[in-house]
């Protein structure tokens, strides 16, 4: 004997969502089959009779779906198919019996945020975004915008004290006014902290601001303690965590009792070092350590590894050799053993000996901030260095909650979680989107630029491709002789076989300028030989894209200038 039971079922935005919930009625025991109406917001199941509704719908609740048994079976009602876009009409769902817009709770207000916020209310949602610091995040306001104003400001003190002109060109040594130039800085961080995220914010009626710390209270509502005291609970449909990360502080003897600095405290100090020491050597640790040698401090790096050691080993080699040639010392396969601060003064012990500085800076990678989330409460999964699990739609082991950008497992870049967060919005409110990181470009600011795309030869030869590459030098650039600057290398990975470019690796000035073009040529599929036959304007580094394609089958030291 069997028997039917009806359901009603809140919070479903997309076709697959009425799959995971079938998939799940189907496995509760005694259940013998299941239909679930996406259009209709219902579902029938046919059960055993020893079945009881409530075990159907924990079943549901489970996924984080909201299902109350009806005394009605689902009748299927002919309906038009949905579009993927996204429109005000389509996601109004029931909420306790009454239609009402979907409900979608952002925390955090950096670039993962920002995009979903802005996307969820294009697609009709409302929006409550919450917020436990400065609104922008991390790239604003102590990320990418200072540390490149510091940079290029670094830069400038370099060429006029150094470059290679100086026979035609007197070269002077620059008087730096640290901080005049912190203040020039952070008014351009305020600048644009208020117009694209503060003003915007401000003009969009469809997004509330809160401004406090929230926590999961259960799979459907957060609890926030304001900054101007109280509790607010917020009861949303879905949620995006965007809570990004913090730098990671290593368990060095001795150093949580020093004044060391992050990246935040660096970027924002009014006093250049007379001597700096960096423990690291991430894009972080390479960007601020040649910044502040070239604004005046005495650098030490102390690399766990060598610079940049994710990447091929050629892009440390060539950084390294840029940055002895500029007096920072770098001492690889260094760690530092204990850590003191005396009179003023940082006492490192490594095993090559004491480190002495007047400020250390910590540069080895950043935390996600998940902690403080109550996370557990709701179920949503971490990895080992509690960062948010998600697949390539954003979605975390809960369905109706979402992660993007640095507080997830994947790249910590900005633009990868604005995107991230773009698509977390799309498919919170009912559409179908991915993100395909296969062709994400990764530039690291130093001078020489690092810039990368796709598979280096180490990466492709663990996933089992076999490659063809070639390396191009600079000196044979035209525009790298023309600018008198010949540091650095263009290489070409390619599948051996197909000759499809699968990976570029630069080390160049302006390398970043160039790299998106390499990223597209791999989306692209294109392969060496169409490279090499592509117009690239003379006289501009991206033609070394073509040259370096060229010496697959050319010595290209034979070619003229300007040879097709």
């Amino acid at each position: 004997m069997t028997d039917a039971i009806a359901l009603q079922i809140e919070g479903m935005t997309c076709a697959s969502c009425a799959v995971h919930i079938k998939k799940a009625l189907e496995q509760v025991p005694g259940v013998c089959s299941a239909t679930v109406s996406y259009p209709n917001n219902q579902a029938e199941v046919t059960t055993d009779a020893r079945v009881k509704p409530e075990t159907v719908t924990a079943a549901v609740a489970a996924l984080g779906y909201r299902a109350i048994a009806t005394d009605t079976p689902v009748k299927p009602v002919s309906v038009p198919n949905k579009p993927r876009g996204a429109s005000a009409d389509d996601h109004k769902i029931k909420i306790n019996g009454k239609a009402g817009k979907l409900h979608v709770a952002v925390i955090g207000s950096g670039g993962a945020a920002m995009a979903a916020a802005l996307k969820a209310t294009e697609g009709g949602a409302r929006v409550t975004l919450i917020e436990r610091g400065t609104i922008g995040g991390t790239c604003v306001n102590v990320g990418c915008v200072p540390s490149k104003i510091m940079i290029r400001a670094a830069h400038v003190a370099h060429l006029r004290r150094k470059s290679p002109f100086d026979g035609g060109i007197s070269a002077t040594e620059p008087k730096i006014q640290r901080d005049r130039l912190l203040a020039q800085q952070q008014a351009r961080v305020d600048e644009l902290r208020h117009v694209k995220y503060e003003g915007i914010l401000e003009s969009n009626s469809a997004i509330t601001v809160l401004h406090g710390d929230a926590r999961f209270k259960d799979g459907h509502s957060l609890i926030v303690r304001l900054k101007d005291g109280g509790e607010r609970q917020v009861v949303f449909d879905r949620c995006l965590i965007a809570t990004g990360a913090s730098a990671a502080v290593p368990p060095i003897p001795g150093l949580k009792d020093t004044p060391y600095w992050t990246s935040t405290e660096a970027l924002a100090s009014d006093a250049i070092p007379e001597r700096l020491a960096v423990v690291g050597s991430s894009a972080v640790a390479v960007e601020l350590a040649q910044a502040f040698a070239r604004l005046g401090s005495k650098v030490t790096i102390l690399a766990r590894h060598t610079l940049l050691f994710r990447d091929d080993p050629a892009v440390g080699v060539a950084i390294t050799a840029a940055f002895q040639d500029e007096g920072i010392e770098v001492l690889n396969h260094t760690q530092a053993s204990q850590v003191a601060h005396v009179d003023g003064e940082f006492l490192l012990t490594t095993d090559e000996g004491e480190v002495r500085a007047d400020k250390v800076l910590i540069a080895t990678g950043r935390t996600p901030n998940t902690r403080d989330l109550a996370l557990e409460a709701v179920g949503v999964r971490l990895n080992s260095q509690g960062a948010i699990l998600v697949d390539e739609r954003m979605r975390t082991s809960v369905p109706h909650i979402y992660a993007a950008g640095d507080c997830t497992d994947q790249p910590q870049f900005v633009y990868v979680a604005a995107a991230a967060g773009t698509r977390a919005a799309i498919n919170m409110t009912g559409g179908d989107a991915k993100l395909d990181l296969a062709t994400m470009p990764a530039v690291v600011f130093t001078e020489p630029q690092v810039a990368t795309v796709g598979l280096s030869e180490g990466a492709a030869s663990h996933d089992g491709i076999e490659t063809d590459s070639r390396t191009l030098t600079l000196d044979n650039v035209p525009r790298a002789l023309a600018n008198f600057d010949t540091r650095g290398f263009i290489k070409l990975v390619a599948e051996a076989g197909t000759n499809r470019l699968i990976g570029v690796q630069v080390v160049a000035a302006e390398a970043g300028e160039l790299i998106q073009t390499a990223a597209l040529a791999i989306r692209a599929q294109m392969t060496v030989p169409d490279i090499a036959d592509q117009l690239f304007p003379y006289l501009t580094m991206v033609e070394g894209l073509k040259l370096a394609a060229q010496t697959f089958n050319k010595n290209v030291t034979q070619l003229s200038c300007c040879a097709g």
